[in-house]
């Protein structure tokens, strides 16, 4: 079977940003910086992103460049007769794990678009009752989760071309207009200079050891890093394209978004005199409020954000389920339109318990590590799986197949005069990246089990 690839180096940089542009971006960027303190947060997050996140970008794509092959695939040919292809699988696990959950959540989105636009969230409404009202209802959740599946499998069925490609060039436009409109409206809310101001202002007294913490964890979930959409997007990528260029691309594109959604945000909230810090319940909750008390169209300027939220998770989500299929179409010789409809019935249905847990399954709790289901997916994904994977792919790319290679893979087929990669990122790779990861790793499990040890209060 003949592997496709990318038609262009813009096709797989846009693909890529989308994969990293998600719910991370729109959704959990702006809550973690409000309870992070914000603009010190963001400074800190910026050199998290600089030092970690573009070398381990830069390293998942020539891991996939230099195999050509699915995640799991790219162990086994870099390391063969090893039990390293196990880090593959657990990133194929990673990937679906986090798209079951991910996709309950992008359902919400879709669903606010149309309530918005209903004029069902104007003034006057409880929001809290509301958002609560339709997450512990059963039926509409299950709707709107498949109905986001539904897209996502259509999308990864059509191929990495005239799919993946196509439909992220359509896309990311429409993403970046509406945002600009919203950010234009944001800004002329009358009190919207306070919410600027605490955005970009920096009070490091804000900062503790756990916005240290929040900052890299929230840098690995946004970039799609140890989730093996980044090796996999690499491997359809031609070797004369160059990758320290492509890296640095995706990674400003995405890091972009964030601090474009912050500003759409938070100068909107203080505009209504809201709190930055609510929490996950920001987008669902607290935006709604600002939306419906925004003069000339509330309703309008709401819909269009929980557009650009639903967007962001559908270019996210696509990268997510091409993981898996990558894997049985590379693996298991199956046909795309079999490999997408076979993980999108499971995903879905893997998807059902985060689903009911605020509903038929709400008793259901895992305590210290979540108080639901939902949580429980997140908490295993996001602090078990995803910093293992992080952490055993920097170890393989740093030790097993070679930084060296890995820096020679990067640096071919870039051309003269063009950035490459140097050897600062050897030291980085091998030692720093491991280090941190594994810190993070020690510290974010003893923050859900046994905080009380900490010095800082849990972000």
């Amino acid at each position: 079977m003949t592997r496709e690839n990318w038609v262009s180096r813009v096709g797989f940089i846009l693909a890529a940003a989308g994969s990293a542009v998600g719910l991370g971006n729109i959704w959990r960027f702006p809550y973690v910086a409000g309870e992070g303190g914000g603009a010190a947060w963001i400074i800190v997050y910026l050199l998290i992103v600089l030092i970690i996140g573009y070398p381990m970008m830069v390293t998942e794509i020539s891991l996939g460049r230099s195999s050509q092959r699915n995640v799991l695939g790219t162990f086994k040919s870099l390391a063969p007769k090893t039990p390293w292809w196990l880090v593959g699988a657990l990133t194929v696990l990673t990937s679906v794990v986090i798209l079951s959950y991910y996709s309950v959540v992008a359902g919400w989105s879709l669903s606010y678009v149309f309530e918005t636009a209903l004029g069902n969230m104007g003034p006057g409404v409880d929001f809290e009752d509301a958002f609560f009202g339709h997450i512990t209802s059963v039926w509409p959740p299950i709707i709107w989760h498949a109905i986001f599946m539904l897209l996502t499998v259509g999308i990864i069925a059509a191929g990495v071309v005239k799919g993946i490609q196509r439909w992220v060039q359509i896309l990311w436009p429409v993403m970046g207009v509406l945002l600009v409109i919203l950010l234009v409206r944001a800004l002329t809310l009358p009190g919207a200079g306070e919410g600027l101001g605490w955005y970009l202002i920096p009070d490091f007294s804000q900062l503790d050891a756990g916005s240290f913490v929040a900052a890299i964890g929230q840098a690995f979930f946004t970039l799609s890093l140890a989730m093996g959409v980044i090796i996999t997007y690499g491997s359809y990528l031609a070797k004369k394209e160059e990758i320290p260029g492509s890296g640095g691309y995706i990674v400003g594109m995405d890091t972009g978004i964030a601090i474009l959604a912050g500003l759409v945000i938070f100068p909107a909230v203080f505009a209504q005199g809201l709190s930055p810090d609510a929490g996950p319940g920001l987008a669902f909750i607290t935006l709604p409020e600002v939306f419906a008390e925004i003069p000339w169209a509330g309703a309008l300027f709401g819909t269009l954000f929980f557009i650009i939220l639903s967007v962001a998770a559908l270019t996210s989500a696509i990268s997510l389920l091409e993981v898996s299929v990558s894997w049985l179409i590379d693996e298991k010789n199956w046909t795309r339109i079999k490999s997408a409809v076979t993980m999108g019935i499971i995903i879905f249905v893997l998807g059902l318990p985060p689903t009911l847990g605020y509903s038929v399954w709400e008793g259901v709790s895992f305590k210290p590590v979540a108080p639901d289901l939902l949580d429980f997916y997140e908490f295993l994904a996001e602090h078990v799986f995803l910093c293992v994977g992080g952490l055993l792919t920097s170890i393989f790319a740093g030790y097993v197949w070679g930084a060296k290679k890995v820096q020679d893979e990067a640096n071919s087929g870039v051309a003269e005069g063009k950035f490459k990669i140097g050897n600062w990122f050897i030291p980085i790779l091998k030692y720093v990246i491991p280090i941190i990861i594994a810190v993070i790793l020690i510290l974010g499990t003893i923050e859900i089990i046994w905080p009380e040890i900490l010095p800082w209060d849990p972000v």
